[in-house]
C-alpha cells in the first residue's frame, strides 16, 4: 500500500551537480531541475526546483512558467532581473543579489543577466513537474512560427523577424553578447 510507495522513494537529489545539468553552456551557465520524474515523493508535495548557475554577464534568455508560480532565492552574485506580466507590461525591473527572494506568477515572462561576479539562485514551483517555455533561443516557441507571420503579428520586416526568430542558437543560458573583436579572436584561436 502507501505505506510501500513511501519506503520505496527516493528522498534527496543533488541539484548542485554541474555533470547532471539539464542545460550545459561552457560559455555561460547551467540548469539542475528536480521534479517528480527524479524524485518522486515531489509528486505528494506538488514542488519541483531548479538550479540556475549563469557565469559573468551571462543570460538567462526569457522564459515563462506554463502551469507553476515560482520563487527565486538567490544564493551567490548578483544581477539584474526583469519580469513582464501577461499584459506586457514591466511589473519588475531591478537588480538583484545574494539573500534576496523574488516571486513570479505563473504566465508571467521572466530575463536575467549575471553580473560580473555571475548569479546564481534555487527556483522553487508550486507544481511537481513544472514546465517552462523559453521565448528566445534554440527551443523557443517563436522558431515555430513562420517568418511572415511573426512580421505580420508585430508589423516588423521579415528581415527583423528572422533575427526574431533564429537570433540565438543556444538553448536558454546564452552567454554574453560579443564585440566583432572578441568574436574574430574566438574564430582564430585553438582549443
Amino acid at each position: 500500500g502507501l505505506e510501500q510507495a513511501f519506503c520505496n522513494l527516493k528522498f534527496r537529489q543533488n541539484v548542485n551537480r554541474p555533470s547532471r545539468a539539464d542545460v550545459f553552456n561552457p560559455r555561460a551557465g547551467r540548469i539542475n531541475t528536480v521534479d517528480s520524474n527524479n524524485l518522486p515523493i515531489l509528486e505528494f508535495i506538488q514542488l519541483s526546483a531548479q538550479h540556475v548557475v549563469l557565469y559573468k554577464n551571462a543570460i538567462l534568455g526569457p522564459r515563462w512558467n506554463l502551469n507553476a508560480h515560482s520563487a527565486l532565492y538567490v544564493t551567490r552574485g548578483e544581477g539584474r532581473v526583469q519580469v513582464v506580466g501577461d499584459e506586457g507590461r514591466s511589473v519588475f525591473d531591478d537588480n538583484v543579489q545574494r539573500g534576496q527572494i523574488l516571486v513570479v506568477p505563473q504566465g508571467f515572462a521572466v530575463v536575467l543577466k549575471a553580473g560580473r561576479e555571475g548569479l546564481e539562485w534555487v527556483e522553487l514551483k508550486n507544481d511537481d513537474n513544472a514546465i517552462t517555455s523559453p521565448i528566445a533561443g534554440k527551443t523557443s516557441v517563436l522558431r515555430a512560427i513562420p517568418v511572415e507571420v511573426l512580421a505580420n503579428s508585430y508589423d516588423i520586416s521579415t528581415k527583423e523577424a528572422f533575427r526574431l526568430k533564429n537570433g540565438r542558437q543556444e538553448v536558454e543560458v546564452f552567454r554574453p553578447f560579443q564585440s566583432r573583436d572578441e568574436k574574430e579572436r574566438e574564430r582564430f584561436s585553438i582549443v
